[in-house]
């Protein structure tokens, strides 16, 4: 028999919290390949082909990369309400990931193998990696797993909490598609402004509550006021608190210059401290899975005062 109830959405978090860590995601067949050769396929016939690089022809592509797949998620969801919530958020949820990228970049670099520590973080960042000293791979990494933990993580909490399985949905597809679109290049600017406008407005209370957290879990002073006083200046306002405020948690120094496709890009500093070393990875890691048993705990909470 399935919970009902008010502790069913914690319970059904908790339930795909643990489909996460232990099953991770799914190695084949992983619905996310099938949703971008979909989105990829609508921007090459509405964008690319037709030459059609308006944000009128980005909002029509958008809506249908993501309409049908969050109608469908509706109409399953009464039949069966845990499971549907239960599957969608583990199919959003990347915790597992994350950690599984971090460890992968940690481990060559705390045994001197730079090489493979640059080309293990190169999956994880868009940046150029080839040429990283060891604490450029840390910080690259560092930045990946804070940023990560808002994107991959707490934002799909958010708004599983507010709508359930599809608000996870929602949030997971979208936030896809400002990946994929979200450039200000000659080929996406118009194009891609839909995607990047609307993942900003449903990352915007999320990414202040993942900067909160990290700051209550982290070294809480210094957090705020990172947060405070260098988030401004980062170029995306959702990045900005979530990796001002990780900083300032873990106490590491990030930004700084960084080389995207051949061009240096100097970055404001972020957090105070010393540059981030392998350890420091593991130290965002366990900050960010802090944070998701302190979410879980108060979906918990609220359910138990919902219920008395």
């Amino acid at each position: 028999m399935m919970p009902d109830g008010a502790f069913a959405p914690p319970l059904a978090a908790l339930a795909a919290v643990l489909a996460d860590r232990l099953l991770g995601e799914p190695r084949r067949f992983h619905p996310l390949v099938g949703f971008g050769r979909l989105a990829s396929a609508l921007e090459f016939w509405l964008n690319s082909r037709l030459n059609n690089r308006t944000i009128a022809a980005g909002l029509l592509a958008w809506l249908l990369a993501v309409g049908p797949w969050l109608a469908l998620a509706c109409w399953l969801r009464p039949l069966a309400p845990f499971a549907v919530d239960a599957a969608l958020l583990w199919f959003a949820l990347g915790a597992q990931s994350l950690r599984e990228h971090a460890e992968a970049v940690a481990r060559p670099l705390r045994a001197g193998r730079l090489d493979e520590a640059r080309r293990r973080v190169g999956w994880m960042v868009s940046r150029d990696t080839a040429t990283l000293d060891a604490h450029g791979v840390a910080r690259a990494g560092v930045e990946s797993v804070l940023e990560n933990g808002n994107d991959a993580v707490f934002g799909a909490l958010f708004w599983f909490a507010l709508l359930g399985g599809p608000g996870a949905l929602l949030f997971r597809l979208a936030n896809t598609l400002d990946a994929m679109w979200g450039y200000r290049t000659e080929r996406f600017n118009h194009f891609g402004r839909c995607a990047a406008r609307l993942d900003d407005a449903l990352n915007w209370l999320p990414a202040r509550l993942t900067a909160l957290t990290y700051a209550l879990l982290g070294r809480t002073r210094a957090a705020l006021a990172c947060w405070r006083t260098q988030a401004t200046a980062w170029d995306s306002p959702n990045a900005g608190p979530v990796m001002a405020a990780g900083a300032g948690g873990l106490g590491v120094q990030l930004g700084g210059a960084a080389s995207y496709h051949g061009q240096e890009v100097i970055r404001p500093p972020l957090g105070m401290g010393e540059p981030p070393q392998a350890d420091d990875l593991d130290r965002a890691v366990a900050l960010v899975r802090h944070g998701l048993w302190l979410w879980l705990a108060v979906f918990v909470l609220i359910g138990f005062l919902r219920d008395i």
